[in-house]
């Protein structure tokens, strides 16, 4: 038993080493890359002229942009984010108004307070990401907080297409993306919901998708109190 034991701590500790080594690759790529994208960008601001050209060049470069910057959030994680106290429900308040300076409909359905152990900016993300993925594909979207027996469960509906029961759980995985075209502009980079379930799971809860009564998808998101 003691041998067996020991090789499965070994075990254990080869696969996080290989994730960590991965991982600081992904995010070392990601960061590198950076820095000539805002070369180019810049170089392109300055070029005579313009034209359709230049404008469809701007338009890959800021694509490029938002997938450096997806995977980035994806390698950073948690970090070393400590959890405090907090207020879910100006935390979700904030996030909805950045969402509408952006012309999302929103509705919000919030306790006046809902105070949890949260890793802020974890949090933000996991948020944003959801709402993000809800904009993509709805004209509108409800943010509801509903006190559970042992957390809060905060659901996020659309009025889009929703997903296909059988993708549901696919979705979570890193990089899959229900649009086979790959374009960016239409699906992301295929991180968004990797992002906020290890969020949400590295809070102790989770996230699950359903089909969602207002007529497209609906995010749970559980967090223990």
């Amino acid at each position: 038993m003691r041998q067996a034991a020991t090789a499965f701590l070994k075990m254990r500790d080869r696969i996080q080493r290989q994730i960590t080594q991965r991982t600081e690759m992904l995010a070392g790529v990601s960061h590198d890359l950076r820095t000539p994208l805002t070369r180019m960008r810049l170089a392109l601001e300055f070029l005579p002229g313009g034209g359709a050209a230049v404008e469809e060049l701007k338009v890959d470069v800021a694509a490029m942009e938002r997938m450096v910057q997806g995977y980035l959030d994806f390698a950073r994680g948690e970090g070393t984010e400590q959890p405090r106290e907090l207020d879910l429900a100006l935390l979700l308040e904030a996030a909805a108004a950045a969402a509408r300076r952006e012309g999302v409909e929103i509705s919000l359905a919030l306790p006046e307070t809902c105070v949890l152990p949260l890793r802020p900016d974890a949090i933000r993300r996991c948020v944003a990401n959801l709402l993000g993925n809800a904009r993509r594909y709805g004209s509108h979207i409800w943010v509801t907080a509903l006190p559970v027996g042992d957390g809060v469960d905060v659901l996020v509906d659309d009025d889009g297409p929703g997903i296909p029961p059988a993708q549901r759980e696919a979705v979570f995985r890193a990089f899959y993306r229900l649009d086979a075209s790959r374009n960016p502009a239409t699906g992301g980079v295929g991180l968004g919901l990797t992002i906020a379930r290890d969020v949400a799971r590295g809070h102790g809860g989770d996230i699950t998708l359903s089909r969602s009564p207002l007529g497209g998808l609906r995010a749970v998101v559980r967090l223990p109190a």
